[in-house]
């Protein structure tokens, strides 16, 4: 039970780093929606695992973007970091 409390937190945790991402304007439109999509998917009642692969193969996709700024793609590498330990 705690561990399922501990991935709750860190799932939080991502979502919060997500929604900073998504609320910065300098990110693209294109972007912040791809988030938007990854954050609901975060939210799914589902299996931990899958919503995490789910999650890191669209942040996958939108760290490889070549209009994303330098910052906003190691948020996203940050991010991805906290989802693989999910």
């Amino acid at each position: 039970m705690n561990e399922m409390a501990g991935q709750i937190s860190k799932a939080d945790a991502v979502i919060s780093s997500l929604n900073e991402i998504q609320e910065d304007v300098t990110v693209p439109k294109n972007v912040r929606i791809k988030i938007d999509s990854i954050i609901s998917t975060l939210k799914e009642d589902m299996e931990m695992s899958i919503k995490a692969n789910k999650a890191l193969n669209g942040l996958d996709e939108l760290a490889s973007d070549v209009n994303l700024q330098s910052y906003t793609r190691t948020q996203i590498w940050n991010v991805m970091s906290l989802l693989e330990k999910l």
